[in-house]
């Protein structure tokens, strides 16, 4: 039986055997794409953006769902986000020039990072972008003058880290003290943000944000963290804060494994949406918008990578190694973060596993593994093997290590499929070096 939980919503297995995706059959589409290639189921990634619109907004109606573009952007999904009502958290000036040449409202775009360039502060402020979100001293007085130079006041958010750990993997962890992105509260570092930005003559504090790290599957670490900022945004008051606007980021969790099991996003809901009202009721402050910034768990469930197995290698006694046209240079994240993925074989999804088997990618490190020890049925040289939840975090963090061209992706609903990203070439790995 295929692990329903961690594949798009309609995932099945056709009269073949075949693991069909958006009503297309897998190794169909490993056929005309090629393989590696990264599937993205387009109505998983639709209702995604739907449910987290719905839960939030019937909770507390003045909520924005901004996409964290860090997770995966490229033109095509810029335009699904803007039609579904989402605003856009960029990182970097690459993923503002996606939201641009998409069209993209840019008065719904907030640019975090803790350290962005004067260069990319300048192309924020020039193109009118929504919010920028204050990451250091250093960011502020570069901002405040180029908004200066420009004749602008410039809206920003101020990111303070609450100090609260919310019991994720160490790389992946930003709200604690020691970590290189925010204010601290405890340092005192973050009172000083707030004073010093509302004195800024061309910067308009408009609220506070955090981000705890991801993915984070407990929801006592929201509630404390939202109670904990709001109280210590009420310390400023008189000294002309309003909170108009709060974010507590993102960092919502999926399903990468058959046995993990995430809250709903009606839980985060009500976790983050509940302990805002009661903080701010209990101190007497209007209810703030609210900003929140799922990118995982929008595009992670949505998306699958197939693979074409190539040599399998057995040591006798030790491992069976099965090695596929694939591996790090796609998806660094098991090297990465030690992350676990479900395996499925897709031209064989209607057996039961038989033979324990280690997926191993094509890349010259012996860390190159996608999945340790797992069960499979008996596989071949050609079969296609499929690993779900992989739309997050795996194209965006993809590399030309080994000189390998990055994979195409393709969406696909109702039995349609559609390119929109093609595999790179030689040439195109190539077009940037000069002899």
């Amino acid at each position: 039986m295929i692990p329903q939980a961690v594949l798009p919503q309609g995932a099945t297995v056709n009269g073949q055997g075949h693991l069909v995706i958006g009503g297309c059959d897998t190794l169909d589409l490993a056929d005309e794409f090629g393989t590696p290639v990264y599937i993205l189921d387009e109505e998983s990634l639709r209702q995604k953006c739907r449910r987290f619109v719905q839960e939030f907004q019937d909770r507390h109606p003045q909520t924005q769902v901004v996409y964290a573009s860090k997770a995966y952007i490229n033109p095509a999904l810029a335009r699904i986000f803007a039609e579904e009502g989402l605003g856009l958290d960029v990182v970097s000036g690459g993923e503002l020039a996606i939201a641009q040449s998409a069209d993209f409202p840019l008065d719904e775009v907030y640019f975090h990072g803790n350290n962005k360039s004067p260069q990319e502060l300048a192309e924020a402020v020039a193109n009118n972008i929504g919010w920028v979100v204050l990451d250091s001293f250093h960011e502020l007085e570069i901002l405040n003058a180029i908004a200066g130079e420009a004749g602008m006041i410039q809206n920003v958010l101020i990111r303070v880290s609450p100090g609260i750990d919310p019991h994720t993997h160490a790389h992946t962890t930003t709200g604690t003290l020691d970590s290189k992105f925010g204010f601290s509260i405890d340092t005192g570092h973050a009172a000083q943000a707030i004073r010093q930005t509302l004195q800024a003559s061309n910067l308009s504090l408009r609220g506070l944000h955090f981000h705890l790290g991801s993915p984070i599957f407990e929801l006592e670490p929201y509630r404390a963290a939202v109670d904990l900022v709001i109280r210590f945004a009420s310390e400023f008051r008189e000294d002309g804060l309003e909170l108009q606007e709060f974010s507590p980021g993102g960092g919502f969790a999926i399903a990468y494994t058959r046995d993990q099991e995430p809250p709903d996003v009606g839980e985060y809901a009500d976790a983050i949406i509940s302990s805002m009202t009661s903080t701010c009721q209990e101190l007497s402050m209007p209810l703030p918008r609210l900003i929140i910034e799922p990118g995982r768990s929008i595009i992670g469930p949505a998306g699958v990578a197939l693979y074409r197995i190539g040599a399998i290698k057995d040591i006798p006694g030790v491992r069976r190694y099965v090695s596929v046209d694939g591996g790090m240079g796609d998806n660094i994240r098991p090297a990465l973060y030690q992350a676990a993925y479900e395996v499925i074989a897709a031209g064989k999804a209607d057996q039961e596993p038989s033979r324990k088997v280690t997926i191993a990618g094509k890349y010259c490190e012996s860390g190159d593994i996608l999945a340790s020890d797992i069960m499979l049925p008996e596989m071949e040289s050609g079969d296609i093997i499929a690993i779900p939840a992989a739309g997050a975090y795996c194209p965006s963090m993809a590399s030309n290590y080994n000189l390998n061209p990055r994979p195409p992706m393709v969406l696909v609903r109702n039995g349609e499929s559609r390119l929109i990203r093609r595999r790179e070439s030689y040439q195109d790995m190539m077009h940037c070096d000069v002899v």
